[in-house]
């Protein structure tokens, strides 16, 4: 498939502002723009796919431009839910740095990445309205969806404004770098269309945009830091192992979706995963495979073998052949209990809170319920010291088949 008939199968065309740009993507070689505020110091799984798009396009010959937006992050764009809390100056600039060095990780490190603050932080505001603002009709903004939903609740000027500036960086970027195709989420339409209008009007151009659907769950929910349920593409934030768990516990019924989305397969490949997916949901196929493409892409092979080696571990028990990196990896966000002198068995569970008491705590023993560092426990007797201890530090114990504690030796 060519890449707009690639893009459109993989359900990544949402909107297009053009019939031309069919033509365009498939031929020629545009130089393109998409935007992200730092509003956080990374990206998350959410917006991976549409960030996807920048490495489509850029393998089908286009040349991508990154906007980090320092002065759209200042202000914040309505999202249709409430006014956004007004961001620290001096945490934008830091994201700004983190999220340049994660994209050009992602695309290469000649990849361009531009901040709209440069040619913003100068800017008079008198001059901005001439030059921009009497050219975009204030029915037309509020008319664009965000805006109207936001209105409902209560939406101020600054983030009224917010599309006024980001269409003035697609005429900036145009001018100065010759773009001519801007793209985003879906959810950023009223923005794109803003810019295409501001050259049109002032350049007598033409140029182009689409939209990429957001990602959703199978009820509808959105991917994101919003909602409290951000997987970052931080390996710092997110590790690879914790973000193999997050992928295999994805619904079935996004699978498909989700293979043509988050990775590169092509048709065949994903149709054929499926298929095997199917026959034996219960193995996990598409997601397995959906973690290793999107592991590998964002961290590297390393990163996805030592997720795959610390998954194997946990499941078969063999806790003991982690490093101690590993093993903290392994154990990120689970219920954690110091304690400074030697003990039993059935007192530790219990001063911990693994168990509530020592009566519960001999039964889960003798009935083979307990692990200590992958190794079933059935003396009630035993002493748990520093010697039984990982790196005479940790003690893994495992309840039942899938709950896990940390027990540290200060």
């Amino acid at each position: 498939m060519k890449l707009y008939e690639d893009l459109k199968y993989r359900g990544l065309i949402k909107d297009v502002t053009s019939p031309d740009l069919k033509e365009k993507l498939n031929n020629g070689h545009m130089i393109f723009y998409i935007g992200a505020d730092p509003t956080a110091d990374s990206l998350h799984i959410g917006q991976l796919p549409t960030f996807l798009v920048v490495e489509r396009l850029r393998r089908a010959g286009h040349k991508p431009i990154i906007l980090v937006g320092g002065a759209t992050g200042r202000v914040g764009d309505p999202r249709g839910t409430g006014e956004r809390e007004k961001a620290d100056i001096k945490v934008i600039e830091s994201n700004f740095v983190k999220i340049e060095k994660q994209m050009k990780k992602l695309f290469g490190e000649d990849t361009l990445v531009v901040n709209n603050y440069d040619w913003f932080k100068n800017y008079n505001y008198i001059d901005f309205l001439r030059d921009v603002g009497k050219y975009v009709n204030v029915a037309y903004m509020i008319n664009k969806d965000l805006v109207k939903r936001q209105m409902e609740v209560g939406i101020s000027y600054a983030e009224f404004s917010y599309m006024l500036i980001q269409g003035y960086d697609f005429k900036y970027i145009h001018d100065n770098y010759g773009a001519t195709l801007q793209f985003g989420g879906s959810d950023q339409w009223g923005n794109l269309t803003t810019g295409i209008e501001l050259i049109r009007k002032l350049n007598n151009e033409e140029v182009y945009a689409f939209s990429v659907p957001l990602i959703v769950d199978s009820t509808g929910k959105k991917l994101g830091k919003s909602y409290g349920n951000a997987l970052w593409l931080d390996e710092n934030k997110t590790s690879s192992y914790e973000m193999y768990q997050y992928i295999l516990n994805f619904e079935d019924i996004m699978m498909e979706d989700y293979l043509k989305k988050y990775t590169f397969l092509s048709k065949d490949e994903i149709e054929d995963i499926m298929e095997k997916h199917n026959k034996e949901p219960h193995l996990r196929i598409a997601q397995k495979r959906l973690a290793k493409e999107v592991i590998k892409f964002i961290h590297g092979e390393e990163s996805y073998d030592r997720a795959i080696k610390i998954t194997d571990a946990l499941f078969n028990g063999n806790i003991k052949d982690l490093t101690e990196s590993e093993l903290k990896e392994a154990l990120k966000g689970v219920p954690t209990q110091s304690i400074n002198e030697d003990m039993n068995i059935v007192d530790m569970l219990v001063n911990t809170n693994i168990l509530s008491s020592k009566r519960e705590a001999r039964e889960f023993i003798t009935n083979g319920s307990i692990s200590i560092n992958g190794e079933k426990i059935n003396d009630l007797n035993l002493l748990v010291n520093k010697e039984k201890a990982l790196y005479n530090k940790y003690i893994v114990v495992r309840r039942g088949k899938k709950k896990y504690y940390l027990v540290i030796f200060e």
